[in-house]
């Protein structure tokens, strides 16, 4: 028998100000940019978007030694684009973990694109470009 389903809406890219303000009360500052115009998006664009960003998030203040990280999150008309930066030390992409596997794998299932490495300057990158459906004009089929 299972339980009553959740009544919690499963959390999109309007959560990422909230996440970044509880990273930042754990002590790693998340600064986040918002650019192009914001929009509904299909809920399972929405959904892997917020889970790449947050895992993302998560791996910079368990791994990097981080003080800071930049999200950037960009919102085009045939894409939304997605980028977190950190000033940490920059570690390989190579771990023991499952993050970087399943943030490739969400990107993957949608058609998008993923990167993730350290950079030149210091501090670790973790890209996404998620394609975005047309918007169907009301009353069209």
């Amino acid at each position: 028998v299972s339980g009553p389903a959740p009544l919690d809406p499963a959390p999109g890219l309007a959560d990422v100000d909230r996440l970044a303000a509880s990273t930042t009360g754990a002590g790693l500052r998340v600064d986040v940019q918002w650019r192009g115009q914001r929009r509904p998006l299909p809920a399972d664009i929405d959904l892997s978007a917020f889970r790449i960003i947050q895992e993302a998030v998560t791996n910079v203040g368990r791994h990097a030694s981080a003080r800071q990280c930049k999200v950037s999150i960009d919102c085009r008309d045939e894409e939304l684009r997605i980028e977190v930066v950190d000033d940490g030390h920059g570690c390989t992409a190579q771990g023991t973990g499952y993050g970087i596997a399943g943030m490739r794998e969400r990107a993957a299932l949608l058609h998008g694109h993923f990167t993730a490495g350290p950079r030149p300057e210091g501090g670790f990158r973790v890209t996404a470009q998620l394609p975005v459906p047309a918007a169907v004009p009301a009353g069209a089929r």
